[in-house]
């Protein structure tokens, strides 16, 4: 990849008319980094909404050799926005222009700079629903939900962002402007370039808007708490609800672990003795949500749960839900740095992936917590530690790689909504295999022939390995 030289900032600044072109080191390093690990220095960052700017920054760059890299608010927990090759900084997040609610069609048409929260809001206001809502959501982009394909509680009973996306404008590695789908559901014409490019992780072009599908808000939501004396019969209790015909809106774990560190950060009553406790939220008619809290009840009890609450009002409704939120802020109390791993097994093995995250968490003497959607068998076992600790850090390291295995040996995946970036990338041939690799290597080389877009992505450069120190 070439350096950025003084006569391409002279054409960048040139094409750039309407906003901004960040050189000083101090704007460049605010720019370095993202939620996950690694500090990687852009030579340029530039501001600007307008997309005929941006291709024509595109153009230059596939021209010169010249690495792009999309950007929203980077909180990517999988090093996504990475400038891991300098190059140019497009930040996106200041395209935020565009939120319009089309209520005949069922469709929000959106910008990539939009917070995911204002989409949910706007569409509320309506009496509709968005479905996807990852933990950011109040500070993500959608851009950057589009781009990693961002999941959420409410993806076991509605999906991924995916599933929502329906159309979208993109500039391609060479500085073309492209439409993908539109406002109708169906659509069967051609390759589904949109699915393609959602969850590529910028490295097929840059999403300048998006047409998202939007569906009626549910008319009411029920919510019960089960609590159990073992990780593996909270297991149990999401295969057998599962199976049941019951399908929750959202279904969440939260580990022994996880329930000490919030009854310490803020007490709630919480059941500190219990090794588990399972939330769940059913969403639909009032009528049949009745019917379906008591079997949910009856069914935790079949499988060994302690004890299940289910809560007489909406305060001791969001009581509940504000455990699960309060997880995160509450274990960095513990050590200073968080791991957020997202590897996810079929919901038949969710039992057998607990019993190997106990033993990993044995093996290697970490502070392993878990927590997460555990519906869709998307655990999201954290480990907390110290990155100044080396010692720590390489048993951390190797209790990851562990994680991964263990989630492909039980027939899953690396990642059910962080996406690859950095972190996971040595990891994608044990999953896709040496052939199913290669062919995302093709496609990647058909779209963008120099590597310009993201790169350093998703695909393993020779000898990377999994680095966290």
């Amino acid at each position: 990849m070439k350096v950025i030289k003084d006569n391409h900032l002279n054409e960048i600044k040139k094409i750039v008319q309407t906003g901004r072109v960040l050189t000083d080191e101090s704007d460049r390093y605010s720019y370095s980094f993202d939620g996950s690990f690694g500090t990687f220095l852009p030579d340029v960052v530039i501001q600007t909404k307008s997309i005929q700017e941006l291709a024509e920054l595109v153009k230059l760059a596939n021209r010169e050799g010249i690495p792009v890299y999309p950007r929203g608010q980077a909180t990517s927990l999988s090093g996504g926005p990475l400038p891991v090759h300098g190059g140019m900084v497009f930040d996106l997040s200041v395209m935020n222009d565009v939120l319009k609610i089309d209520e005949e069609d069922l469709v929000a048409i959106v910008s990539p700079g939009v917070l995911t929260a204002s989409i949910h809001k706007a569409a509320e206001e309506k009496g509709l629903m968005y479905p996807p809502d990852p933990s950011s959501s109040h500070v993500s982009t959608i851009g950057g939900n589009l781009a990693e394909n961002s999941g959420g509680p409410r993806g076991l009973k509605y999906g991924v962002t995916k599933d929502y996306v329906i159309g979208l404008e993109v500039i391609t590695p060479e500085g073309e402007i492209i439409q993908t789908g539109g406002k109708t559901v169906k659509n069967v014409t051609g390759y589904d370039l949109t699915k393609l490019i959602v969850g590529s992780e910028g490295t097929l072009g840059i999403i300048t808007k998006a047409i998202l599908r939007l569906i009626p808000k549910p008319p009411a939501t029920a919510s019960l708490m089960a609590e159990f004396l073992n990780l593996v019969d909270a297991g149990r209790a999401i295969s057998k609800i599962l199976s049941s015909g019951i399908l929750p809106s959202k279904m969440e774990l939260m580990d022994r672990a996880s329930i000490v560190a919030v009854e310490n950060y803020q007490p709630m009553g919480l059941p500190i003795d219990a090794e588990a406790i399972l939330l769940l939220e059913l969403d639909g008619h009032p009528l049949a949500l009745k019917d379906e809290v008591v079997k949910a009840e009856q069914l935790c009890m079949s499988v060994g749960a302690n004890k299940v609450k289910i809560p007489k009002n909406n305060h001791e409704k969001d009581e509940i839900w504000k455990a699960r939120k309060l997880v995160s802020p509450a274990i960095v109390r513990i050590k200073p740095t968080k791991i957020s791993e997202d590897a996810t097994v079929p919901r038949s093995r969710i039992p057998d992936m607990c019993e190997r995250l106990q033993q990993i968490k044995e093996k290697y003497q970490i502070h392993l917590v878990v927590f997460g959607h555990a519906g869709d068998g998307n655990l999201h076992p954290n480990i907390i530690c110290d990155k100044n600790d080396e010692d720590e850090m390489s048993r951390v390291e190797k209790a990851v790689a562990e994680i991964f295995t263990a989630a492909i040996e039980l027939g899953g995946t690396l990642s059910g909504e962080h996406g690859i970036g950095t972190m996971k990338a040595p990891f994608m041939e044990m999953e896709l295999g040496k052939a199913g690799l290669d062919m995302m290597k093709r496609i990647k080389e058909a779209w963008d022939p120099n590597h310009i877009m993201n790169p350093g992505k998703i695909f393993p450069e020779p000898g990377q390995k999994l680095e966290l120190k």
